[in-house]
């Protein structure tokens, strides 16, 4: 089975192990056979792959152990995710977002306020995930109180939960990517502002229009009391429950590390629960675990409270081990930095290295399921280049992060994917409404296509040497 020892593979091979790895993988799932399989024979085919060129079995496991490692603190966060939307929901915070909101927002203006919600709270808290674990599941429920359609809620909740993802100076992601670029933080937030912005404002007039299309009917008040009494009467609904919560910005402003942050707030929570809806321990800790289980007799509601605890996101936490295992041991074998080095050898324009850029991320992205991974290897791969052509190390940081960061949310297997259908219990009707994670990629390639938003190193726009170059050529 062993071909050759230590040295990269050819780029046929290379292309050969990426689509023969990724084409299993796009099988199973054609198959309807849930994600699991499909992943694990996705696995089996890269480390098949690997042991064809000649890796040692040792160094494939090593692989798959570091890929595992790169994940482990996001596993961490998806535990205490779980572990806070059960508490919340029996603490009442769920609960007190939902009554209040069913009454106060309007249907027609529903999801835009949905999306500008989840901007705000991702910005501050720098987390696209405890976003969605919060606002998200309140805005489930408040969603489904009006008529709106899931997946429309879901995508507006997705799309505001990345844009701060990506904006917050608090983010991981915001970090990672100009450290990989060689670049500053500032910068490089100023240089998304020429993508995200224009695609915000998109997403926020697409997300009225469709509130305004989907809540033109008349609005069921009855069901509406009907929610509302139900919340009443068995949760004490109250502004305090919500405390837990103001807890999280805090601790998120003041950059506590992330698994800080949800630790501090999960004990806080069991206090504020205790104190405000007078539950034992003992039930604490079964929501922490299991979930909630709704018992209040209507269906709808039972429907979208029924839901939290750890075994919630256990089934992910394993995809994303799966995933990350591909990952790493495509990684170690050097398939992805061949293919990626391949895309160098034919760039000559500063368009051609940004879309260059922007596909080897999918790639990685695709490959791997983890949007950091997608960063880092493009990332290193790419910048000896943009410093050859002299283009700003904000633009490539600003790519890493317009393809990496929203790309994750939109693939089915990647990391984000899998946790946003793990949180709400859905599948992947949301991707076509998460309007921002699409639209923002698109005005990358525009932007590398017309030289707009895109500088020197010194910070001089390509377009303006351009002009220059050409009016000292006539004279």
């Amino acid at each position: 089975m062993e071909k050759k020892r230590n040295n990269k593979p050819t780029l046929k091979e290379a292309v050969l192990g990426f689509i023969i790895t990724m084409g299993v993988i796009v099988l199973g799932l054609r198959m309807k056979a849930g994600m699991e399989m499909p992943l694990m024979l996705g696995a089996i085919t890269a480390a098949m792959v690997s042991l064809y060129l000649g890796n040692k079995w040792n160094d494939i496991q090593e692989s798959i152990v570091d890929g595992i490692a790169n994940t482990a603190v996001t596993n961490i966060i998806l535990i205490f995710s779980g572990i806070l939307v059960g508490v919340w929901i029996l603490g009442g915070a769920v609960p007190t977002l939902i009554y209040y909101g069913i009454q106060l927002i309007s249907p027609k203006f529903f999801l835009p306020i949905t999306f500008l919600l989840a901007c705000l709270t991702s910005v501050a808290t720098g987390t696209s995930f405890g976003t969605i674990a919060t606002i998200g599941v309140g805005s489930l429920g408040i969603g489904t109180g009006l008529g709106i359609p899931t997946a429309m809620t879901i995508g507006a909740v997705v799309s505001g939960s990345f844009f701060g993802d990506k904006m917050s100076p608090i983010s991981d992601t915001t970090n990672i990517a100009p450290a990989m670029a060689g670049g500053d933080l500032f910068e490089h937030i100023g240089s998304m502002l020429w993508t995200t912005i224009p695609a915000a404002i998109i997403a926020a007039v697409a997300y009225t229009f469709l509130g305004l299309k989907h809540s033109g009917g008349n609005i069921d008040y009855e069901l509406i009391n009907q929610i509302s009494a139900t919340l009443d009467n068995n949760f004490n609904i109250s502004l305090l429950t919500l405390l837990p919560f103001v807890l999280l910005l805090i601790l998120s402003i003041k950059k506590v590390p992330g698994i800080i942050t949800l630790a501090v707030v999960s004990a806080f929570s069991y206090l504020c629960a205790i104190f405000t809806q007078g539950v034992t321990f003992r039930e604490l800790m079964k929501a922490s675990v299991s979930g909630y289980k709704s018992q209040t007799g209507m269906e709808l509601i039972d429907k979208i409270l029924s839901r939290g605890g750890i075994s919630m996101l256990m089934g992910v936490i394993v995809l994303i081990i799966i995933s990350t295992s591909i990952g790493g041991i495509l990684e170690r074998s050097k398939i992805l930095q061949v293919i990626v080095e391949a895309m160098l050898k034919k760039v000559k324009t500063h368009t051609g290295l940004i879309l260059s850029t922007m596909l080897s991320c999918y790639a990685v992205v695709g490959a791997t399921g983890n949007m950091v991974v997608g960063m880092i290897l493009p990332g290193r791969t790419f910048r000896p280049a943009y410093e050859k052509m002299d283009v700003h190390s904000k633009v490539l940081s600003r790519t890493l992060e317009d393809v990496c960061t929203l790309g994750n949310s939109i693939i089915p297997w990647g990391g984000a994917a899998l946790f946003i259908q793990g949180v709400f219990g859905t599948d992947l009707s949301y991707i076509p409404y998460a309007i921002l994670n699409y639209t923002v990629p698109l005005f990358s390639i525009i932007l590398a296509v017309t030289g707009i938003g895109v500088w020197n190193r010194e910070g001089t726009p390509v377009n303006e040497l351009k002009t220059t170059a050409i009016l000292e050529t006539e004279h």
